[in-house]
């Protein structure tokens, strides 16, 4: 089974120094209340054809009557599939999820018909690293840069459409990589359907239509039943699954909240195989998610050193005093 880069890492927990949690500190993320969720969660949004992804952004916001919401990279209004939207002051993790690797499944048309071993051969081709020019109606500054395409799969040939499962580097344009194909078997070729399948940590298995998100916000707000809605929306936490983690100290939390970078001494607990200048996410030990930023040491170093700086914060998500 083909996985994206961080799905294939086996990461251990490495004890630094053991430490309990203060119960009275904190709070169980999978017990936060709907109030909160709503203005501090993520929803892993099942996209319609039609919309763009702004528009569904703004749906969001009125079924669930909050002022923010915002999804993580851009799908065209004809393409469907997992678009992560977060809410309220979570709204800032998206940057987390930006850079992640995507998983999609395209129907390409091609313009003649073509031997299905040829097919084959020539997409195979396109597993690694591909120079593209994003198309004329993007978001993005229309010059070439390398995209690294993971694996790509034929899923079924029926006569001129070739459905495949690609998994991609984020900023990959399947369009121009439906396009490429063609070129290469000389036949020319375009996307006629597309639908994301992975975002991150994002899949299918947890997906939400604006649909069931309406019916669950009246079940909540009318017959005050939670159920639905918290199937609905993901604890924040579930928007970095995909990062390498640190947990800290009880004592080392409220400084971290006031955007002080992690040192050393505060580290309770650690995943292996951190690199330096990843992105990592800082965590309680109560899994809470506290910050999230860029590791200075691998995990190795964090492990044998006393001193120095572990993690340079650049975003924090968890309110000061929560530890205090």
């Amino acid at each position: 089974m083909n996985r994206l880069p961080f799905e294939k890492i086996k990461r251990e927990v490495l004890i630094k120094k053991e430490s309990e949690t203060d119960p009275g500190l904190g709070e169980d993320i999978n017990k936060r209340a709907v109030e909160e969720l709503i203005q501090y969660g993520v929803i892993n949004l099942d996209k319609p054809k039609g919309p763009t992804s702004h528009e569904v952004s703004d749906y969001v916001k009125k079924i669930l009557k909050i002022k923010k919401a915002g999804h993580s990279g851009t799908l065209d209004p004809a393409v469907t599939g997992v678009l992560p939207t977060a809410l309220g002051r979570a709204t800032r993790i998206v940057d987390s999820l930006l850079k992640s690797g995507k998983e999609y499944v395209c129907i390409m048309h091609l313009h003649k018909e073509v031997d299905e071993d040829k097919i084959r051969k020539v997409m195979k081709k396109f597993v690694g690293k591909n120079k593209q020019r994003p198309p004329i109606k993007s978001a993005v500054k229309r010059v070439e840069r390398f995209r690294e395409v993971y694996y790509l799969d034929i899923m079924e040939i029926d006569g001129k459409d070739v459905l495949f499962r690609v998994g991609c580097e984020a900023g990959t344009y399947i369009r121009v990589l439906c396009h490429q194909i063609g070129l290469a078997l000389k036949t020319g070729a375009h996307m006629a359907e597309l639908r994301r399948t992975k975002a991150g940590p994002f899949k299918e298995d947890t997906l939400v239509t604006l649909q069931d998100l309406t019916d669950a916000f009246w079940y909540w707000e009318n017959e005050k039943k939670d159920d639905y809605i918290r199937r609905c929306i993901l604890p924040i936490e579930f928007a970095v699954e995909h990062l390498p983690k640190i947990w800290v100290f009880d004592n080392t939390v409220d400084s971290l909240c006031h955007g002080i970078d992690l040192k050393i001494p505060g580290i309770s607990k650690l995943e292996s195989d951190i690199e330096p200048e990843q992105a990592a996410a800082v965590m309680t030990l109560k899994n809470e998610l506290i910050a999230v930023g860029t590791s200075r040491l691998t995990s190795k170093k964090m492990m044998k050193q006393d001193k120095g700086i572990a993690v340079k914060i650049h975003k924090v998500f968890m309110k000061p005093e929560a530890y205090v």
